[in-house]
């Protein structure tokens, strides 16, 4: 097993002791600080992932998207090609769970949606560093899709999520922002 592995091994399990209580706690805390940042207030179109248990709940956000009459773009992988985009949702209703239980944009009731119209991605992340540094669940859509993303990015974590170092590859790409239920940490 790589460091890597041995790395989302491990943070799994420390997520895996967190209470429901506390993930929900938690979340509350990160959501509250995501709500009054600037980037979040200008964004009009903001890219997610729909979270499953025990990530920061997501489920959240995406109402208060909606009620804010933001665009919700959410991710479709395309395994086939190694590669990610995001589609437009109005309701949960377009979602499908896919593979290993994730829910994905329905492609026959969705639109697709360019990065260059995305305002905010929230990245999603296994582990992360202080300066920005993430360590993702291992499929690598992310990382292929952060190469073609220019706009902000901001990640959500518990303050477990957050380690001193990370084995870091030539196409790791850092976040330029944490939110965690203690800190706010920048992109150095």
């Amino acid at each position: 097993m790589d460091q890597k592995q041995a790395l989302r091994k491990w943070m799994k399990t420390q997520l895996a002791e967190m209470t429901q209580q506390k993930i929900e706690d938690d979340s509350n805390w990160i959501l509250q600080k995501l709500y009054e940042d600037p980037i979040w207030k200008k964004a009009k179109t903001v890219g997610i992932t729909v979270s499953k248990s025990p990530e920061v709940d997501t489920l959240q956000i995406i109402r208060t998207l909606w009620e804010l009459e933001k665009r919700v773009v959410v991710p479709k992988c395309l395994p086939k090609e190694r590669k990610m985009i995001f589609r437009s949702i109005t309701s949960f209703d377009q979602l499908e769970s896919v593979y290993f239980g994730l829910s994905e944009p329905i492609e026959k009731i969705t639109k697709e949606v360019m990065p260059e119209e995305i305002d905010l991605l929230i990245v999603p992340g296994l582990a992360y560093t202080k300066i920005g540094n993430r360590l993702g669940f291992g499929g690598g859509y992310f990382d292929r899709y952060l190469t073609q993303y220019d706009g902000p990015t901001i990640s959500l974590a518990f303050s477990v999520q957050i380690v001193n170092d990370l084995p870091i590859g030539p196409y790791d790409l850092p976040v330029d922002k944490i939110i965690t239920d203690r800190h706010v940490y920048l992109k150095n």
